[in-house]
């Protein structure tokens, strides 16, 4: 099955990029990676100035979601430009508060949420949460509930420098005895599916351009022919994982997304070893702006659910899934 974006879904992704592009996004990935929030935060703001982040909201907080579609448009576009920050973090948390029984947290926070003017995080079931020096508002899921924390605690180096983890504090209101975890589940790993997605693509680009540029035996080395084997492998996975994404999407089915979220995850993983290989040694170095991609596509893969997790996930759908 084909999906295609509309016009105006399009014209969506087409001005995310163009936002992005000018934004020079490496530059504040690496003083995200400081712990320099400045230029990170400007940038949040302009993406939620796309509406970006409002696609998560329901329209009774000042939203304009949810839209699931547009989310995933919007993620590939973020995993291109490899953004920084809890951007699935903060839609989780919207999806978390948006479905609670009792409204009034949704209306004191989510507006908030859905302007930008303030950046959520969130420790799912574990003591910590990315990114939780820069956000402002800060949810755990503990065995009681969803609770609002009261701070975070030193932050703790990860895989990605870019996604940087810190414990939560414990305590803190509690906002729900019982969240409606399970669909905020399946918005997280659509969102990461999409982002990851989005890494992939951008690998893919960087190492092609590369291999069209770099030179050996007094000819390109894009022309070799294992040199595009690899990158027609890369791409092959890269377009059998869009449709997963685009049609998990529209189903929002846990399987749909578990599914999905491998497809991507692997895809851009195996993208960010072939980009690794074709750079050759120039690839292993940090100051290459490729490394900001290589990590994140590797962070990605296990993030809200690895390969196993989600695999177990489909075959315990039941056997008359297709796909």
């Amino acid at each position: 099955m084909r999906f295609l974006l509309d016009a105006e879904q399009r014209a969506f992704a087409d001005s995310l990029d163009a936002m992005l592009t000018a934004a020079d996004t490496p530059s504040v990935v690496r003083e995200w990676s400081r712990g320099e929030h400045a230029s990170g935060r400007a940038l949040w703001s302009r993406i939620a100035e796309a509406g970006v982040f409002a696609l998560a909201v329901p329209e009774a907080y000042e939203g304009l979601g949810p839209r699931p579609v547009e989310l995933a448009v919007a993620f590939v576009e973020l995993g291109r430009h490899a953004v920084p920050g809890p951007v699935v973090e903060t839609v989780t948390a919207a999806a978390l508060l948006g479905g609670l029984a009792d409204p009034g947290p949704a209306k004191r926070l989510l507006p908030a949420l859905a302007a930008g003017e303030a950046v959520a995080t969130l420790a799912w079931t574990a003591p910590y949460a990315l990114d939780g020096d820069a956000a402002t508002t800060r949810l755990a899921l503990t065995p009681d509930g969803l609770r609002l924390s009261p701070g975070h605690g030193p932050v703790r180096p990860s895989l990605d420098p870019a996604r940087r983890l810190t414990p939560l504090e414990p305590g803190g209101e509690l906002l729900s005895p019982d969240p409606p975890t399970a669909h905020a589940l399946a918005l997280a790993r659509l969102t990461t599916a999409a982002q990851a997605l989005g890494v992939g693509l951008a690998l893919l680009d960087k190492t092609v351009g590369h291999v069209k540029g770099r030179s050996q035996f007094g000819v390109p080395i894009g022309s070799f022919q294992a040199v595009k084997h690899r990158l027609a492998d890369a791409k092959i996975a890269l377009e059998f994982a869009r449709p997963l994404v685009l049609g998990a999407a529209l189903t929002m089915a846990p399987a749909d997304i578990a599914a999905a979220k491998v497809a991507a995850g692997e895809a851009a993983y195996a993208t960010a070893r072939t980009a690794l290989q074709l750079h050759g040694a120039i690839g292993y170095t940090a100051e290459l702006d490729l490394s900001l991609w290589l990590t994140k596509a590797r962070a990605l893969r296990s993030a809200w659910g690895g390969p196993d997790v989600c695999r177990a996930e489909v075959l315990l759908s039941g056997g008359d899934r297709r796909w």
